[in-house]
């Protein structure tokens, strides 16, 4: 039985750098990677990465054409990371998920990693 992987994004496209834009690239390509190989994986934007959803949607983004091959595997958005950086509307308009799988008081809920190792799923982030 293959391992499964949950790629997590927490990269922050608003550095403007190209070790962001890397990260992206690089997580997105494991995913099509995995893909490929027939591997069962999910891919999780966490963090800042939350930002990122409004730009691999854009068909003009480099990224894009990687994240349209392994769209179906997106869990979607940490919720209460897109709440806490700013991100919540350009999530929804991304028409990605918000997830909340984890209340916490005060927040709207964040993506439980915990989930994914007790579910026995490697993270591997970026």
């Amino acid at each position: 039985m293959s391992a499964k992987t949950a790629i997590v994004i927490f990269a922050d496209p608003k550095t403007g750098s190209q070790e962001a834009l890397g990260r992206v690239f690089n997580a997105l390509l494991l995913a099509r990677t995995l893909r490929n190989k027939g591997r069962e994986f999910v891919v999780i934007f966490q963090g800042t990465g939350v930002r990122w959803a409004s730009e691999v949607v854009k068909p003009d983004h480099p990224a894009h054409k990687f994240f349209k091959e392994v769209e179906e595997h997106v869990v979607g958005a940490c919720a209460g990371c897109s709440a806490a950086f700013e991100a919540t509307e350009a999530v929804q308009k991304s028409g990605l998920r918000l997830v909340n799988q984890m209340d916490v008081p005060g927040t709207a809920g964040f993506i439980d990693l915990s989930k994914y190792l007790d579910d026995g799923y490697q993270l591997v982030t970026f």
